[in-house]
């Protein structure tokens, strides 16, 4: 006679072996898979603004290497936006006088790096002009979330 009392206990710690191991590969998949949301990139940068020339200038001072084609960048005087916000990179765009310098330039490295300055300039055409004792702030942003801001009086 046959005994066939054994092949359960055999069956119960194979099938227990099976589910611990798939439950291990499962966790350790998950935790590989995880990845912790990335610190956005800031950046410190100081801001200078003058009347006569309606020049707005940024000296990058610290922080992170900024690609200037993905920042959009926000002007406000005296608490008001510009009419019409600087495309960036560019050359010729309304509402500003040609020639921007840095990496604001469409012809300039895209990089913008500490030490570096970039420099706009309205045109008439734009509103609100700078005057002499006004604040003006300058927003830097990639992908909606806010790099830098800067403000400074104007001169």
């Amino acid at each position: 006679m046959a005994r066939s009392r054994a092949v359960a206990p055999v069956v119960a710690a194979c099938t227990l072996v099976a589910v611990t191991t798939l439950l291990a590969v499962g966790i350790a998949t998950a935790a590989l898979a995880f990845q912790p949301p990335a610190e956005p990139a800031s950046a410190s940068v100081s801001l200078s603004a003058d009347e006569g020339p309606d020049r707005i200038a940024l000296v990058h001072r610290g922080g992170a290497v900024l690609n200037a084609s993905r920042l959009s960048v926000t002007v406000m005087v005296g608490g008001d936006p510009l009419a019409r916000q600087p495309p960036v990179p560019f050359f010729a765009a309304r509402g500003f006088r040609s020639g921007p310098t840095g990496p604001f330039n469409r012809a300039a490295p895209d990089r913008w790096a500490a030490g570096e300055r970039a420099t706009l300039r309205l045109a008439s055409t734009n509103e609100p002009l700078i005057d002499s004792g006004d604040e003006v702030t300058v927003r830097l942003a990639r992908d909606g979330t806010t790099v830098a801001v800067a403000t400074a009086r104007a001169r």
